[in-house]
């Protein structure tokens, strides 16, 4: 048995509905009725690397970072692939550099999209601390 799966029915056009678990997911190429596939790894991606984060924060004894929230962004090439993503990630808590800088190494080594995305498209990361 594998540890993820998913089910995914596109019945006409390019909108396409993922059943993951109890959820039901919509991915449109044409951003009519869901985001497109891009979109959504970004989000993704963000969706992961922020309880990274916390849980990276929290190895260096920083329990309580107060709301965080990325601010992503992704460039594309001339076929429309994934080319670059940046995160601005603000962050409640005013750290000096360099507990960013080690929470954020964590992250990375936490995040399971961080992990699976090829090396030349992990995000740049930029932290903005005493946000909010």
């Amino acid at each position: 048995m594998s540890d993820i799966e998913t089910s995914t029915v596109c019945e006409e056009g390019y909108a396409c509905t993922s059943q993951v678990g109890d959820f039901d997911l919509q991915i449109d190429a044409t951003d009519e009725t869901g985001p497109n596939p891009n979109a959504a790894l970004v989000a993704t991606y963000a969706s992961c690397f922020l309880p990274a984060v916390r849980v990276g924060a929290s190895q260096r004894g920083e329990d309580d970072l107060g709301t965080l929230q990325i601010d992503a962004s992704a460039d594309l090439d001339d076929d429309d692939d994934l080319e670059a993503i940046r995160f601005d990630l603000h962050v409640e808590a005013d750290l000096d550099d360099d507990a960013f800088d080690e929470i954020v190494e964590r992250a990375e080594g936490i995040c399971h999209v961080h992990a699976a995305v090829r090396e030349a498209l992990q995000a740049e990361i930029s932290v903005h601390g005493g946000a909010f």
